[in-house]
């Protein structure tokens, strides 16, 4: 690994070297290098490549995408960001968490009560842009963020899941994060860490009883042919986060930051109109397997997370600062 992250250390900075000889400051002419970890179908490919179009109209900059993780995980990722070496990249929100652990609200569970409060946050908080900013001298901070949707319970019991008494005694897959397996088990579930590649085999065998996940793995990871409820809990939206190196940053012209800022908020809009194009397709194809989809009244859920909001607070004022903002937008 270490071998393989220096390589591409060493085929980057030659990479920008050559790119950047000759260019001024403005970026006429500049060519920057964009990265992410997921496929050219998928809608943060859509939405990146809408980005870089619209800049590459224009402005004088020109861009080359990297998908499918060809230049590492997250956490490479995100240093070779810091490091300036990599110019933009879509990671998550947890990984984000080792540079300001405020980063961790992102993945408290009901921190965003529905999905019209998560976007108002989003979109209007201010908690959120100061959040983003707050990396900035470390060498990288956020210019944008992508929906990834909102995970919810599905399990191979028949019914919905509408309260902590319904989940007691399920093995519920989760992810391998201390957040997450609290947050299950105030739900009233058994966490069950596990990598995702195991879970349609685990449902299949009875290891698990259900899993937490959005609608495009009922389908996509044919999880419908085995889970046949799926209940809107709702319990966390987790946004990706788009991240742009401060030296980058700092040698754009003003036009051409505001360039960039607007092509993001742009490319938003083509990221979730694909999105829900694949959401969609995946319900529908979920029922045409039989699943049943629910929904719930979440405040038992809610109330069950509580002492996780309180825990977060206690960390510092910020935290309670933060969340008591984010909060204020749930109607």
């Amino acid at each position: 690994m270490k071998k393989r992250r220096g390589i591409l250390y060493c085929l980057l900075a030659a990479s920008m070297l050559v790119s950047l000889t000759g260019c001024s400051k403005g970026g006429s002419g500049t060519h920057l290098l964009v990265a992410h970890s997921h496929n050219e179908n998928h809608p943060v490919h859509v939405g990146l490549t809408y980005m870089k179009d619209e800049m590459e109209k224009n402005t004088g900059y020109t861009f080359s995408i990297y998908p499918n993780g060809q230049l590492g995980g997250n956490s490479d990722m995100i240093q070779m960001v810091k490091a300036g070496v990599l110019d933009v990249a879509k990671v998550s929100a947890s990984s984000l968490e080792q540079f300001n652990p405020a980063y961790s609200i992102f993945s408290l569970p009901y921190v965003f009560q529905s999905t019209e409060h998560y976007f108002k946050v989003m979109e209007e908080s201010r908690a959120v842009q100061e959040i983003f900013k707050s990396t900035y001298d470390q060498g990288f901070f956020a210019v944008g963020w992508y929906d990834s949707g909102a995970r919810s319970v599905y399990t191979t019991k028949e019914g919905p899941v509408e309260s902590p008494a319904d989940l007691k005694g399920l093995k519920i897959r989760t992810q391998d994060s201390p957040t997450s397996i609290e947050m299950i088990r105030n739900m009233g579930g058994a966490a069950t860490p596990m990598s995702s590649g195991e879970v349609y085999t685990s449902l299949q065998q009875g290891i698990i009883d259900g899993a937490e996940n959005n609608e495009t793995v009922l389908v996509d990871d044919g999880h419908g042919e085995v889970a046949k409820s799926y209940t809107y809990t709702q319990h966390q939206y987790t946004p990706d986060i788009v991240i742009i190196s401060t030296k980058t940053w700092e040698s754009m012209s003003e036009q051409d930051q505001e360039a960039l800022l607007r092509a993001m908020d742009e490319s938003f809009w083509k990221h979730e109109e694909k999105w829900q194009e694949i959401v969609e397709r995946n319900i529908q194809g979920a029922k045409e397997l039989g699943v049943q989809f629910y929904e719930i009244h979440k405040t038992p859920f809610i109330q069950a997370v509580k002492s996780q909001h309180d825990a977060f607070c206690a960390e510092s004022g910020d935290n309670a600062r933060y969340l008591a903002d984010f909060l204020s937008y749930a109607e």
